[in-house]
């Protein structure tokens, strides 16, 4: 039988060893969010493919490098409260702002000259894209309108990242036509080069070609415009001739 002593000091050993073992602390965990639901929960009817044809000439892509800059500094993550939050800067110029969550007005945010601004979503749903645009006038023209931000979407860690479409990706999508004049959803003007989206696959400031139609900018929504179909926008008769195709769509 060991001596005393020899119990100790093998007792003591065993510490020794067990105070070398790191035990990493317990990670916080992420709440599980619900599927993202399409904005419109009323019935859509199966529209089967006709075929059609396109303008004629390539539409252009559309360009909105004159607006206001795109807010920087978007930084957040989802709480422990089951709320995402995020912040974002000041741009100059701007007297108001708004926040989206799959195209759907999140939040609007008057500009009296703060460092940056607090974006709250109190019913967040897994892999929504959150988007922010500045304004120039708080009366909604379409010319006052800045540039929509990059989507950012909640990764596993919790934290809100950067999410983008990578080039060249390629979509087999239904393109339907409209002709409707007006602002889109966004708030820009309707017309050629404008599409509408399901934001929830593809977020607003996405631009993808559209084979026999042309260069297109997501920057709208509509009712039937869910899963795997996208809107174009052409002017008139030109809207009806389209029909309704199955494409490959490519990302620009």
């Amino acid at each position: 039988m060991p001596s005393a002593r020899l119990r100790h000091a093998a007792a003591l050993a065993a510490l020794a060893v067990a105070s070398l073992i790191t035990v990493p602390p317990a990670a916080s965990a992420v709440p599980t969010l619900p599927a993202c639901q399409h904005f419109y929960t009323g019935r859509i009817p199966d529209r089967p493919v006709t075929g059609g044809h396109g303008p004629g000439s390539e539409v252009g892509s559309v360009s909105v490098s004159n607006r206001l800059p795109v807010p920087g500094g978007i930084s957040g993550a989802l709480g422990a409260d089951g709320k995402v939050t995020f912040t974002f800067n000041r741009v100059a110029g701007a007297v108001a702002y708004r926040a989206f969550r799959n195209g759907q007005a999140l939040q609007r945010i008057s500009d009296w000259g703060q460092a940056s601004f607090l974006v709250t979503d109190a019913s967040p749903c897994q892999n929504a894209n959150y988007q922010v645009y500045a304004m120039s006038k708080e009366d909604n023209t379409p010319a006052s309108l800045g540039q929509i931000s990059t989507s950012f979407r909640v990764g596993a860690t919790g934290k809100l990242a950067a999410y983008t479409i990578p080039k060249g990706t390629t979509f087999s999508y239904k393109a339907t036509s409209y002709n409707d004049a007006g602002q889109t959803a966004m708030g820009y003007s309707a017309g050629p080069g404008y599409c509408a989206v399901d934001v929830r696959n593809i977020p607003w400031g996405t631009r993808f070609y559209v084979p026999g139609y042309g260069h297109c900018y997501a920057a709208d929504i509509g009712s039937w415009i869910k899963d795997d179909i996208v809107d174009v926008w052409l002017p008139g008769s030109q809207a009806d001739n389209w029909g309704i195709q199955r494409l490959t769509l490519v990302v620009e």
